[in-house]
């Protein structure tokens, strides 16, 4: 017996509530790269809560393009903490406030 679909997106609202929170206050370079994952990974679930069929099933299609953007962010925070971690061997912080007065 599978749960409404009200209770998916009203989890996904909250995860994206709570990805925004993290964007928005942490410094940190890491946490703020958690903090967007969390926000694709609450458009993801609303996005297959959304696409459920009438009988129960999920839409092939959403699970595919659901697959493919999954693959395409792992692998984009994959990239995004190697550059973290360059930035950190360069100026030895990663705290945005502080990278934000290296440009001037």
């Amino acid at each position: 017996m599978a749960l409404p679909i009200i209770y998916y997106v009203l989890f996904s609202a909250l995860l994206f509530i709570l990805g925004a929170f993290c964007l928005a206050t942490r410094r940190s370079l890491i946490k703020q790269i958690i903090g967007l994952e969390i926000l694709v990974n609450a458009a993801h679930l609303n996005f297959v809560a959304l696409a459920t069929g009438s009988g129960g099933g999920v839409d092939p299609y959403a699970q595919a393009f659901i697959v493919l953007s999954l693959g395409l962010g792992a692998a984009v925070v994959a990239l995004a903490l190697l550059l973290s971690v360059q930035v950190y061997r360069t100026y030895r912080t990663l705290d945005v406030a502080k990278l934000k007065r290296l440009r001037r």
